[in-house]
């Protein structure tokens, strides 16, 4: 029999609540790893309502970007700020304000989307956290696919199970990773309307793409990088 875990009493510490913010800054960021500069001193702001795509060929340093703002990698130099969030001190506050789509799907492979949705309602503090979850099995139209092991997917199907868990709890920051890679054109049709209703809502999105089609649909301004630095930073 497959263990199914029902963590009634998991939550996050109350330090994870969060007031909604407007922006995220990066003031002279840098990262290095052992003789490696991967970021060199980047200056940013990502606000609200707007689609920032990050660009920019291999080893320009747009994952290292990303795992920064989503405090997955600490900065060697240079400080972040997620509204009046900052780390270490209101690390809990603010892991529980952004949404991560990776490049991997992330989701527990032995567990339906039921279950996964359900464990991180409960995870999150959520009122009804069994309707929290049906009403992300909807929005997403993973319906028919609810009671399936995520293992049993195709790629679309974990896209679809990954931006249900990313904006479960609805975050005020949603960072995607390659989100466009293995997507047929109706998987990528659906994300495009998925990233637009965040942007209506006045969420922060930020994105990483080597996919100049779909950032040039999305995108109200686009970064460029290059070995670290920015090499252009155009607003639509």
């Amino acid at each position: 029999m497959r263990y199914c875990p029902r963590p009634r009493k998991m939550t996050l510490p109350p330090s994870a609540r969060f007031t909604p913010y407007r922006a995220v800054s990066l003031e002279k960021v840098t990262l290095v790893y052992g003789a490696t500069r991967a970021l060199g001193g980047l200056s940013l702001t990502f606000e609200a309502g707007q689609v920032t795509t990050l660009e920019g060929p291999n080893g320009a340093g747009k994952s290292s970007l990303l795992g920064v703002i989503s405090t997955l990698l600490r900065p060697t130099q240079g400080r972040v700020r997620w509204g009046d969030l900052r780390l270490p001190d209101d690390r809990a506050a603010v892991c529980a304000s952004l949404g991560l789509v990776a490049h991997a799907s992330l989701v527990y492979p032995d567990l339906t989307p039921r279950e996964s949705l359900g464990l991180l309602a409960r995870l999150h503090s959520l009122d009804a956290p069994d309707a929290a979850a049906a009403r992300a099995l909807e929005e997403h139209h993973l319906g028919a696919l609810a009671d399936r092991p995520a293992r049993t997917f195709s790629r679309g199907q974990l896209q679809r199970l990954a931006l249900a868990r990313a904006a479960l709890h609805d975050p005020c920051l949603y960072l995607f990773d390659e989100p466009t890679t293995g997507l047929d054109p109706g998987a990528v049709a659906r994300l495009e309307r998925f990233i637009e209703g965040l942007k209506a809502r006045e969420k922060i999105v930020v994105l990483v793409t080597h996919d100049l089609a779909f950032a040039s649909r999305v995108a109200d301004r686009r970064v460029g990088l290059e070995r670290g630095r920015i090499r252009s930073d155009v607003r639509r």
